[in-house]
Parts: structure tokens; sequence; C-alpha cells
């Protein structure tokens, strides 16, 4: 069983200014790759349109697809405006242990 993915407010007022930067409705696809210096990294990336098999979160803005999700399953996905710099970031209670960089996990 899948847990609820939970979008922020922020992940999706970036997500609108994107779009209309860009002059086009776009998704944001969050993918978890293996790799990193953690065992799996995540991947962000904008989109046109999701493909059939995703899953859409967030009003249609947020796609997963099916290989990723149950690494999601629960988690948080959140934009942040800091000091250091701005990022889409991911709250997740299935990584064991996480790197510096925010976007490479162990589960």
């Amino acid at each position: 069983m899948t847990l609820p993915i939970d979008v922020t407010e922020a992940a999706l007022r970036r997500i609108a200014e994107i779009s209309e930067a860009e002059g086009a409705p776009k998704v944001l696809r969050v993918a978890v790759l293996g790799g990193g210096c953690s065992g799996f990294q995540y991947e962000f990336g904008l989109e046109d349109a999701p493909a059939p098999e995703d899953t859409v979160l967030g009003g249609g803005k947020v796609v997963i697809d099916p290989d990723s999700l149950p690494f999601l399953s629960g988690s948080r996905i959140d934009f942040k405006d800091e000091l250091i710099g701005a990022r889409f970031a991911i709250d997740n209670p299935n990584a064991t242990s996480s790197c510096g960089c925010g976007t490479s996990f162990s589960i």
C-alpha cells in the first residue's frame, strides 16, 4: 500500500511561477534513480505533460513514475528558498540516511 505523498504550497507556487515564465503549463517530474553518494538519488525535471503510467499529484502539477513511487511513499515534496540557494526538496520518511547535498539517500 502506498502512503500519500504531500506536495507543499511552496512547491506548487514555484511550479506555477516556472509555468508562467515558460509561457506554458509545466509539470514537475520527481524520480528516484540508483546512484548518488548514498545509493539512491532524487531527480527533478520539468515536462509538458504526464505520461499515462504516472501518478499525478498536486492538482496535476507533480508526476511520479511507477518505479519511483514506492521509494517516495509518505514523503513531502517542498520548495525551499534559502540563503544557500533555492531548490525542490523531499522529506522522505523511508530514507535511513542522506548526504549533505540533500539529493542522495539510502533505504
